[in-house]
């Protein structure tokens, strides 16, 4: 099947948290023979920051980010069997999903894939108007990031015929256990972009900890943060790219998840850091959400933080060979239970359903 793929970036993670979750799902399902083109605009500076070349699994297409610009990459989509709009772009988000609507081929699957399922339901509950709302129905299919049945039911009830979320995962060859590296030293790390509906999150359960733990060291990685001010015991490392992910969660005692406001208000909703950290058998501290268990057993693979005092409590408590303990029996189950492998499987399996029933139809 050729899949158009229209995104923000699949080469460069720069402003573009979702980067190592298209990697993971279209580099499987390229091994599964899907024949992947990924059309991305050259904005926000991503192209000055890749992190990967461009890979032999998917043919990239980076566009300039104008009107010209556009109607060339989606005059492509006619030629593929699955076209697919993913959300947050950043432009010319409203004219690529109706553009792939208008010019996907009368057989081809019509895809909205929400990497932000909360807060696209958010937009659409208070503007009537919003895009999306006006299209659903137009749409053969809606795959999300997560979100769990909350998030289907919320967009059944807006129209979408059919959706069904497809978690993040691990790539066990992206994201694995190295050596440590001194310059990411610490007892615990954060890595995520400053965005205004986690910034009250990050307060709480990192620097909160933080200022009430002063002997303690604390490390912070992801754009933004330079113009905050951080306790003296917190280090700030600006961009970290992908290829330093896996010392990045290796080194530290733990490193800590924090959720954007609306996945942890719908839960369900597991960061790609979470399987990034589990992958390096890193000892991961994540803020509570609905739905933590179905990845990560409390306790036992992840423990899980209330709040910032509870995030102080565990450090105070957790011991290197402990760390160890819930890192290793992290990795196990997401080799068990959470790859891109078992993920792209069900996306193959879901596209040969929706093509069998085209087929039936006609």
């Amino acid at each position: 099947m050729k899949i158009a793929f229209y995104g923000s970036s699949l080469v460069s993670s720069y402003w573009n948290g979702a980067a190592t979750y298209y990697r993971g799902l279209l580099r499987d399902l390229a091994a599964r023979g899907h024949d992947v083109t990924f059309y991305e605009p050259d904005a926000f500076d991503r192209q000055q920051h890749r992190d990967i070349e461009p890979p032999d699994w998917a043919r990239s297409v980076v566009y300039p980010a104008t009107e010209e610009g556009l109607a060339r990459v989606l005059a492509e989509a006619r030629h593929a069997d699955a076209v697919v709009k993913a959300s947050g772009v950043g432009v010319f988000d409203t004219e690529l999903l109706e553009g792939v609507i208008r010019n996907g081929a009368s057989h081809a699957i019509r895809i909205f894939w929400d990497v932000d399922a909360a807060a696209t339901l958010d937009e659409m509950r208070g503007q009537p108007d919003h895009p999306l709302r006006a299209t659903l129905k137009q749409l053969d299919l809606v795959f999300t990031y997560g979100g769990g049945d909350p998030v289907v039911e919320a967009y059944r009830g807006f129209g979408a015929r059919r959706c069904v979320p497809i978690y993040n995962a691990l790539d066990p060859a992206t994201h694995h256990p190295v050596a440590p590296e001194p310059r990411f030293s610490a007892d615990l790390s954060f890595l995520g972009n400053r965005l205004p509906d986690r910034e009250a999150r990050v307060e709480e359960f990192f620097l909160r900890p933080a200022a009430s733990l002063p002997d303690r060291s604390f490390l912070i990685g992801g754009n933004g943060w330079q113009w905050k001010e951080l306790p003296a015991n917190v280090r700030h490392l600006g961009h970290v790219g992908t290829a330093e992910h896996n010392a990045f969660n290796c080194t530290p005692l733990a490193v800590l998840n924090v959720a954007r406001d609306s996945m942890a208000d719908i839960g369900f909703s597991p960061a790609t850091r979470v399987f990034e950290a589990a992958g390096a058998a890193a000892c991961l501290i994540t803020d509570a959400w609905e739905g933590i268990e179905l990845f990560l057993k409390p306790d036992e693979e992840v423990l899980v933080a209330r709040d910032g005092q509870d995030v102080a409590e565990h450090l105070r408590a957790l011991t290197p060979a402990r760390a160890n303990e819930i890192g290793e029996a992290a990795l196990a189950r997401v080799l068990a239970e959470h790859t891109y492998t078992l993920r792209g499987a069900q996306v193959d399996a879901i596209l040969a359903e929706e093509v069998g029933q085209m087929r039936s139809v006609a």
